[in-house]
C-alpha cells in the first residue's frame, strides 16, 4: 500500500465518504491497530519476565507473547469466571485477566486492589472504562463496524513513533454487509482476520479513527444494556452461569450456559449467528476442566446496537424450541 508524505491539502477532486464528526469514546487513550498489538506494547515497555494468562482465552493472545519472547503460564477460572490464583506472582511478572463478556467489572476492581502488574483484557468489555493505574486494552471491531483498531491505557509510554496503519483494503466485509447481506461479507470477514495476524504495532488508521469518531456511543450502550436485560429476565432461570446485570456495562453479548451442545447449530440454521469462544480452548484443556465445558456449551447470544425488542423475542422464542 503506497503512502504519501505529508503535503498540502488537496482542493477539489472527487467527493470522498463522509462520517459524522464527533468524539471517540476513549480520546485520551493510546490508539493502535489491534488489541493483540496493544498487549505486545504492554509487554515490551514493562519488560516482564513472565505472563500468566487464562486457559479460557483466544489463541491470538499468544501472538504478541511469542513475538515478545516472554514465557507464559496458564491459569484456571472457577464457575463464576473468577481466576483461581494458587500460585505466587513475582514482581517481574504480570497477570492478565479477561473481563469476560463485559460482565466481570467487579472482579476487575477486586483484582486491581489485590495485585501489582495487573493487565486487563477488555476486548469483550468496550464500555467498561479502565481503572486508574491499570494497564488495559480494547478491541474496537468486537463492538463496531470497523476493520481494526484498539485503545490502550498504559502506565509506561513508549518513546517509539509508530507508523499509521492503512485500512482501506480491509473494509470489503463491512461494505458488503450494507450493500448485500451479512452472509455475503463473511468470507471477507474471515480473510480480514487472517490479514491482521502478525502485523507490527502501528497507530490506528485514519479510516478507523474517522468511523469511531462518528458513533453514538450512548445510544449503542443503552441498546446493549436493554437487550441484555430482556434476555436475562427470560433466560436467567435456565442459565448455569450466575451473575448480576448490575456488574455489566453494555456487554458484548448475553452468555447463556446450558448442558445441551446442539443448540448453536439450530440457532444458526434460523439465521441467529452464534460464535464459539474459543475453539482453541479444546486443545489446551481436558474434558474435565470448566473451560472445556464453557467452550462447548456457552451460547453467546447477540445483543448489539443493530437489534431491538423484536429480535430479542425471536431469540427467546427460538430457544424455547430447543431448551
Amino acid at each position: 500500500m503506497r503512502t504519501h508524505p505529508k503535503r498540502s491539502k488537496a482542493i477539489g477532486g472527487y467527493l470522498e465518504m463522509q462520517f459524522p464528526k464527533g468524539e471517540e469514546y476513549y480520546p485520551s487513550l493510546i490508539k493502535l491497530n489491534t488489541g493483540r498489538n496493544a498487549l505486545e506494547y504492554i509487554l515490551k515497555v514493562n519488560k516482564y519476565s513472565l505472563i500468566y494468562i487464562p486457559y479460557y482465552t483466544c489463541e491470538v493472545l499468544l501472538e504478541p507473547i511469542k513475538k515478545s519472547r516472554i514465557p507464559y503460564v496458564f491459569y484456571t477460572i472457577d464457575q463464576n469466571l473468577d481466576p483461581v490464583i494458587d500460585f505466587y506472582i513475582a514482581p517481574s511478572e504480570c497477570f492478565l485477566y479477561t473481563n469476560y463478556f463485559g460482565i466481570k467489572q467487579l472482579t476487575v476492581q477486586r483484582l486491581s486492589e489485590q495485585m501489582q502488574n495487573l493487565v486487563i483484557d477488555n476486548s469483550q468489555a468496550f464500555f467498561s472504562k479502565p481503572l486508574a493505574g491499570i494497564d488495559t486494552f480494547y478491541s474496537c471491531r468486537k463492538f463496531f463496524g470497523v476493520p481494526d483498531g484498539a485503545y490502550l491505557q498504559s502506565n509506561k509510554i513508549s518513546s517509539l513513533k509508530f507508523e499509521r496503519d492503512v485500512s482501506c483494503n480491509r473494509v470489503s466485509h463491512l461494505v458488503k454487509s450494507i450493500d448485500l447481506d451479512i452472509e455475503d461479507g463473511y468470507e471477507d470477514f474471515i480473510q480480514n482476520n487472517m490479514v491482521l495476524a502478525n502485523n507490527p504495532i502501528k497507530a490506528m488508521s485514519a479510516l478507523t479513527q474517522s468511523i469511531l469518531s462518528g458513533i453514538d456511543y450512548e445510544n449503542c450502550a443503552q441498546i446493549r444494556n436493554r437487550n441484555f436485560r430482556i434476555l436475562h429476565q427470560a433466560l436467567s432461570g435456565k442459565n448455569k452461569l450466575v451473575f448480576s446485570p448490575d456488574d455489566s456495562h453494555a456487554p458484548m453479548f448475553y452468555p447463556l450456559l446450558i448442558d445441551k451442545n446442539t443448540v448453536q447449530k439450530k440457532l444458526i440454521n434460523k439465521r441467529i449467528f452464534i460464535p464459539t469462544y474459543w475453539p482453541n480452548v479444546l486443545k489446551w484443556t481436558t474434558s474435565k476442566m470448566f473451560e472445556n465445558y464453557l467452550c462447548i456449551h456457552l451460547l453467546a447470544l447477540p445483543i448489539d446496537h443493530r437489534l431491538d425488542d423484536n429480535d430479542m423475542n425471536r431469540i427467546i422464542s427460538s430457544l424455547s424450541l430447543f431448551i
